[in-house]
Order: C-alpha cells, then structure tokens, then sequence
C-alpha cells in the first residue's frame, strides 16, 4: 500500500513548498528512499542547496537550470552522508565555488559502542555510506548559516545516521532522514544508534515546530504527532522484542522475522538491523543482555 499516494513529483521539475523555499525530486526511487530523495532550494538571490543528492548528472543539471541568472548558490549543506544525499555535493561545490557545509565525515559523531562495533568489521545495511564525504566547513550543534533574506539552525540529530544534522527554519525544520511521514527512519547499527534517535526525537518535541521537510515523501504538517507516532512506533517494538526474548534466547534475525511479520523478504535484513539497534539499546539499559559478545549475529536474552 503507498503511503502516500498523492505525492508524485516529477524529478528535476523545482516546485515551490513556501516563498523563498523550492523542491527538487532526485531520480533515485527505492524501497529505501521512496520516490527518491528531496533536495531543498532555500532563497532566491543566494541560494542553500539543503542535501543535493546521489551522484546523478541529470539531477546536477536540475538544479543548476533552476538557479535564476542573477542568483548564485552559496552553500551547500548536507545532511548525513548516505549514498542518496551527499555525493552530488562536490560536483556541485565544483561547478559552483559554494562550500559543502555537514557535521562531519561518515564516522563522524558515533558513541563508544558503535565504534567497537565497526572496530569489529560490522558494516553495510540501509542506504549505504559514503565514506568520501568530507564538509569544507563543520557544523556544530547551534551553529546558523545565514545568506541573503534566510537564517538557518544547524541541529545535531543523530541516530539514522551519526553525522546527521537537521536544518531550522524559523519554525520549519529540514529533517533529512530523522523523520518522515511516509515511513520509519531505518536505524542500522554501527552508522544508526536508537539511543541516539530516540534521544534526537525527545529533542525535537520540546519545539513547536510547524512544518517539517524531510529527505524523502511529502511535507510532514502536524510535526507534533508525527514525534509521537515514531516514539511510540519504537516503544511497541521494544516491547515485542522483550516479550519475544521471554522465549529464551535469540538473535536479531530470528526476532526479526518473528517481529516483522509483514515484512516482504527483501527487507528483512533491513528489519534485522533494526532489531539489533533495539538490542544494543536495551543491553545499554539493562534490559537485555549478549549471551556471547554484542555482534549482529550474537544471541540476547532478557535480564
């Protein structure tokens, strides 16, 4: 079922969400970006390309043909570095001097336990990495951009993704892939922490944001419930995991394809890793433990 059926924009056409505000559709549609990912045009004289996408000529060509002759673009901002938002930021730097602006590299911003566990060798799972990123300038949580006639707030909201920032807008908020209204933002260990993103989600509802944009689907209108719904999302697959770990002992991918029952095959690696980022979360709070040591493949059992 399309979860949001009503949202089909053509890729590389710039559509305007708010004054001053545009959208282009990337032409990279998947199970895991939806109808592709959005890039966000913010001004009209000095232009903020908010994630500039997956290295794609025809979307580089998009974005450019929408930058009026007398406006330049001046900042690039990404993100987080998965393979469907940062790529295009050099070439676009390239073609238009404008520094890339992120929190980091791929690595950038991970906890202790998720750099034991990429020390380790775990590795893969969701959009896929790329580990060239490397922002000209850093940013910091609270660090503002400004450009001629827009101000934005860097917020550091890891957990999809360590080195994940979202952008403020007054009281707009360009999420990336933390939220979204079309699904749950896929959280896979050792580049996603469920610590870290419930923590981010919490953050987020002590604002009264209006609107947000995220990385993929359509504008998400009531920011407020949509926290909630994702909150609680997670809070129900947590207790299915624990009741399910009342059973005895299990790995993450037997939890997950007893959890994710209506699931298709093709996600349930996806599943499983989501399942483990919830693992590593309850053994963090001493909920669960690792019958052997933490690892994708290792068993938990309940405390």
């Amino acid at each position: 079922m399309d979860p949001q059926p009503d949202f089909l924009p053509i890729p590389g056409e710039a559509v305007t969400l708010a004054p001053g505000l545009r959208r282009i559709l990337a032409p990279n549609p998947s199970p895991m970006t939806y109808r592709g990912t959005n890039t966000y045009l913010l001004g009209e004289r000095e232009i903020a390309v908010i994630d500039p996408g997956p290295d794609s000529a025809p979307h580089l060509e998009a974005i450019l043909a929408a930058v009026a002759p007398d406006a330049r673009i001046s900042h690039i901002l990404v993100t987080h570095a998965h393979l469907d938002h940062s790529p295009l930021a050099r070439p676009l730097s390239e073609r238009t001097g404008a520094p890339v602006y992120g929190f980091g590299p791929a690595t950038a911003g991970r906890s202790d336990v998720m750099i034991r566990l990429a020390a380790d060798g775990l590795t893969g799972g969701g959009e896929g990495v790329d580990s060239a990123f490397e922002p000209d300038e850093t940013l910091n949580d609270g660090a503002e951009l400004t450009g001629k006639g827009w101000t934005l707030t860097a917020l550091h909201t890891p957990g999809h993704m360590a080195n994940h920032l979202a952008f403020a807008w007054g009281d707009a908020l360009f999420t990336g892939d933390l939220v979204m209204g079309w699904a749950s933002s896929l959280v896979s260990p050792p580049d996603g922490d469920l610590t870290d993103f419930m923590r981010s989600l919490r953050s987020l509802q002590k604002r009264p944001w209006a609107t947000f944009h995220p990385g993929h689907g359509a504008p998400v209108s009531d920011p407020q419930q949509r926290l909630e719904e994702l909150i609680t999302h997670r809070l129900s697959r947590e207790a299915a995991i624990l009741a399910a770990l009342q059973d005895g002992p299990a790995t993450a991918a037997d939890l997950a394809a007893r959890i994710y029952t209506d699931t298709p095959p093709a996600l349930l690696p996806a599943a499983e890793r989501n399942v483990f980022s919830h693992l590593i979360d309850l053994v963090t709070k001493n909920a669960a433990r690792a019958v052997e040591d933490l690892s994708i493949s290792a068993r938990f059992s309940a405390v």
